[in-house]
Formats: structure tokens, sequence, C-alpha cells
């Protein structure tokens, strides 16, 4: 069967446009607001292709908008912050493991860090595919999801962030990475890597309450330590601060997505009280939501570039957050630990001499090595990168 493409905008956001392959023969009424849109639909209605299965759509971005999000970025990132749930520390750190293939073939690990006091695990290694040094931290690793989920629902603004008036986190969140072994681990490896490579940027990841450690390390590299090159990308991440430090984060690490999904509950908490601006938490920006738009008895998935408030009422807050589904998989990609409800590790004998000890913690080090394929960018360049 023969298929065409056809764009149909978004009339809800303008900087949206889903294109489909739909039956040559179904008819169809057709708006093209924009010129872009116009040279889209000429382009692509052009040539046509045999295809198999379901209808597949794909996200277009407008040029405007381009620099704020990338779609194929966002497959790479998303596959480190699944791979940073596997266990067994041997295939991890060799970067074997069923999750090192994919997207992220060929990344150099350089520190790979497990917390085992705290259940906490996060690595740092070069992506020479992407120019940057990446750095991913796992999500929750209680023995119920559901249990740590209910717990957000009470966590209080309780610790003022040092050196910014106003500025208000959950301690517990920011403990996670500042109060750890993971916070001194990672600094210390970010610093080799750059000694060999020189200035390029550094993209951080996570998934859940590896999104919330995730902000805080980028945030901490760009205050703290003059990394000004810092990318950052979560996926289903809580909120972890108030207003005013949703602020202080944007204005500090401004090449920031956070990726929320359908009806995934953990974006939605803590709770957002609309009417206690100064009381409650509040999303730092820019978020992307994947969503499924209804079209008669079709259903197409969309990805959604949100406002800069960071609580646009028009994207996952348009929805009930419902569903721990929804939080587990993000561009069909699994984002949680094989073996559920358990800290186990597992290690060969051979990591011995990649291990340093630390105090309640397993730390796999190694040198960075350059390679020649790898074009360093001066360190002024922030850009987000473009693939």
């Amino acid at each position: 069967m023969r298929y065409r493409s056809v764009i149909i905008p978004l009339q809800t956001f303008s900087t949206v446009a889903i294109v489909y392959l739909g039956i040559s023969s179904l008819p169809l009424s057709i708006s093209l607001s924009s010129e872009s849109e116009r040279k889209c639909f000429s382009s692509s209605s052009s040539s046509s292709s045999e295809v198999s299965g379901n209808l597949e759509l794909k996200n277009i971005e407008q040029e405007d908008h381009y620099h704020i999000y990338n779609h194929t970025l966002a497959q790479i990132l998303v596959e480190y912050a699944s791979a940073v749930y596997v266990s067994d520390l041997t295939e991890l750190f060799t970067w074997t493991c069923s999750r090192c293939n994919g997207m992220t073939k060929g990344f150099e690990m350089v520190e790979l860090i497990v917390d085992v006091q705290n259940c906490l695990q996060s690595f740092v290694g070069v992506a020479h595919d992407l120019n940057a040094i990446v750095i991913a931290f796992r999500g929750t690793q209680e023995k119920s999801i559901q249990n740590w989920i209910e717990d957000l629902f009470w966590k209080q603004l309780d610790l003022n962030y040092p050196e910014m008036p106003g500025a208000m986190v959950h301690h517990g969140f920011y403990s996670a990475y500042h109060n750890t072994s993971l916070s001194p681990g990672i600094l210390k490896a970010v610093q080799r890597t750059r000694d060999v490579y020189g200035g390029i940027q550094v993209m951080v990841t996570g998934h859940s309450m590896g999104g919330a450690m995730a902000s805080f390390c980028a945030l901490d590299l760009a205050v703290n330590h003059g990394i000004h090159n810092v990318q950052l990308m979560t996926f289903g991440q809580p909120r972890i601060g108030n207003a005013i430090f949703a602020s202080y984060f944007r204005k500090h690490v401004p090449h920031t997505i956070r990726v929320t999904n359908g009806h995934d509950i953990v974006p939605h908490l803590p709770p957002y009280y609309y009417y206690f601006p100064s009381k409650t938490y509040h999303h730092f920006a820019r978020e992307v939501w994947l969503n499924e738009i209804g079209f008669g008895r079709l259903f197409y998935k969309s990805e959604k570039i949100c406002d800069d408030s960071g609580e646009d009422p028009t994207c996952s807050r348009s929805v009930s957050g419902n569903s721990v589904l929804d939080h587990l998989t993000y561009y069909g990609t699994k984002l949680q630990a094989d073996t559920s409800g358990s800290c186990k590790i597992v290690m060969s004998k051979d990591m011995a001499h990649y291990q340093t000890h630390a105090a309640g913690s397993v730390v796999l080090s190694r040198k960075p090595i350059s390679q020649s394929i790898l074009k360093q960018r001066p360190e002024e360049d922030g850009g987000i990168i473009s693939l």
C-alpha cells in the first residue's frame, strides 16, 4: 500500500507541526498557516515510500525553536539515563551492557560511582559523537516506587539554597547530590576529562530522582565551578524548588529541557499550588511534553515545546498526573532497573584494577584517553549541540 506524508499544524501551539503517514486515498482538509510549513509540505509530499505496521508520526520543530529542543539528542540522552540503571558494574563500566549499544555505542567511560549506603549511582564519560562529557544519574531504587511517589506529596520546601536569598529547595533532593559521594567523584572526573579534552560542553541527564540530582549537578557546575557550557536534559523529574529557585536556575543553566511523558505522575509532584506562588514548588523551564493527540479513532504521538514559565498550563499540567507506567518509559526506552526494589550490584574481579576506595561507595575509575576524532570546542561556546 502507498502512503504519503502530510503536515497538520497544531493550532494550540504554533511552534509544533506534526507529520504522519496517511493513506493516499484518505480525504483530508489541510491548513498550511506559514511559509515554513508550506515548504515542509511541498518537500514531503513529493515522494512516497512503502511502509508497514502502525502509522508513523514525527515532530517538526520550527526554525526558531530548533536550538531549544533536538529530538535526536533527546533519544540519545534517554539511552544514557536508561543505562545508568544497570546493576552489573562490569558491563556498565566497559560499556558492553544490553543498554549500551544503540545510539550510545562507543561511549568512553571515565568514572562510575555507586554510593552503596544511599543506594545512588552515576557515571561520567565522553560521548565522541556528541563532542561532549556526559554525566548520568540513576533514578530511585526504592523497594516500592509507589511508596517513593507517595512520599513526594509531603516533601516540604525546607532548605535555603546557598547564597540565593528566597530560593528554597527540599533538603532530600539537595543532599542526594551535594552530601553524598557522588558530588566529589563527579567533579574530579569532569576536571580530569576536561584536562584531556579541553573545554568541551557538558551534558547532564537523569530520570526521576536522577533528574533532580542531575539538575543540582548542572547548577553546581555552572555556579561553583565556572563551567558555563552545561546542558541539562531530564526525564520525568519531580519539582525540586520554589519559583525564586526556578528563576535562579534558568539564569545559570539556560540550556535546560525537562521532558515529561503523557500522564506521568512524578512531574506533578511535589504539588504545585497556583494560589500560593511564594509557598509552593515550581518547575524551571523548559518543558517538552510527549503526548498523544487524537484525530477521530486514530492517535498520534506529539512533542510539544512548552512556554518559558516552567508551569505551562497547556502542557503536562493540562492532564491528570496519575500514571506510573508513563513514568517508566520515555521515547520507547525503559527507565528502571531490571530487578526493581534492590540496590544489589554485580562486579567481576577484573574490575579491581579500576577500583578506588571510598567510604560506603564503589568507584571504578580510569584516565580519559584523548582521541583525534574529537574536535575540541572553546569553552565560550555555550550553545546547545545541533545534530
